[in-house]
């Protein structure tokens, strides 16, 4: 309701909209509608009212309320519901649970803060405040559990689209799933499931991206290696905006691909796209996975998302993103 209302307050931003006016469009009492609009001020939003005019919106914060992000979103399910955090532990553990309690499919749990984030291979994931995108996606796709390695190429490619369209800024995909710019990383992607011998239960899906963190802001271990969006291209890029269009297009490559057969058009597609994007092809690299170490190139992608690294004895590997670190020789990349 608060979110029907804010878009409608948006719409005619700067201008008045009678409180009839608001009523007549989402169906509710104007009453009700004053209460909300006393909620949204006490949120942050600058909102004028005249007895005669109506209400007025005339500036919102810049925070990723359910609310804000809904009011811009243009999806059938994804967003639809989003639980919403101050602070956090991880929006995966907390994903996880509303999965587990059998929320919709596309339930959006989002933090500003992390105090425990996570990464792949039980690394942790630095989540300051106001600063990035901490969120999970609840996924219930009808696949078998084999086939959900390749939700991890797919939320890649969402995201990496996402940072060109609002940034402007060109990215790469660091096998199997690190969004770069400038050969470093600003988005990590870690997938996890729960799944029987033939049926996944869901999957939850999460997503951090470093948009407007300072350089100073990531601990000296990493700044070699980690980079934002604000770093690289020195502007400030709106968070709302880009979570509004990781999950529109999230949404859309997700239908997509699962509306057909499992392998089909749509997923060599996506395969592609990949490829274009991979910073990883083509170069050598070192694999850690089942206690051996493997150096070479590497050499494709296949059409499940693995990587070929062809070792210098000229044998062939097919890697796993759930079992393996891959690291390039001469840098993050």
């Amino acid at each position: 309701m608060k979110a029907l209302i804010l878009k409608a307050l948006k719409e005619n931003i700067n201008h008045y909209i009678s409180g009839e006016q608001i009523s007549n469009q989402i169906g509710v009492s104007r009453t009700a509608i004053w209460k909300h609009i006393s909620e949204l001020r006490h949120e942050g939003y600058h909102i004028e009212s005249s007895s005669r005019k109506g209400y007025r919106l005339i500036s919102a914060p810049e925070h990723l309320s359910a609310a804000e992000i809904q009011a811009e979103l243009n999806t059938n399910c994804f967003g639809k519901n989003i639980i919403y955090y101050d602070t956090i532990t991880s929006t995966n553990n907390a994903a996880k649970e509303a999965a587990a309690k059998g929320c919709d499919e596309g339930t959006v749990v989002i933090a500003d803060r992390q105090t425990a984030g996570k990464g792949r291979l039980g690394r942790s994931w630095v989540s300051p405040p106001n600063s990035g995108i901490w969120m999970s996606v609840v996924l219930r796709p009808e696949i078998l559990p084999v086939q959900a390695q390749f939700i991890t190429i797919l939320a890649a490619i969402a995201v990496g689209r996402a940072i060109e369209q609002i940034a402007g800024i060109t990215i790469g995909i660091k096998w199997p799933n690190d969004i770069v710019i400038n050969r470093k990383k600003v988005c990590g992607i870690l997938t996890e499931i729960s799944a029987e011998i033939e049926q996944i239960n869901y999957i939850v899906l999460g997503i951090g991206v470093n948009v407007n963190l300072d350089k100073d802001d990531f601990p000296d271990d990493i700044k070699h290696s980690a980079a934002s969006i604000k770093s690289e291209t020195g502007s400030t890029v709106s968070r709302k905006k880009l979570v509004v269009r990781i999950l529109e297009n999230l949404e859309s490559l997700y239908k997509n691909l699962y509306k057909k057969e499992f392998y089909d058009n749509a997923k060599a597609d996506l395969i592609n796209e990949y490829k274009k994007y991979s910073v990883t092809l083509g170069n050598r690299v070192k694999a850690i996975y089942q206690n051996k170490t493997i150096e070479g190139y590497a050499e494709d992608i296949t059409e499940n998302g693995e990587l070929i690294i062809r070792s210098d004895n000229g044998e062939q590997h097919t890697i796993l993103s759930g079992e393996v670190s891959v690291r390039g020789l001469y840098g993050y990349i």
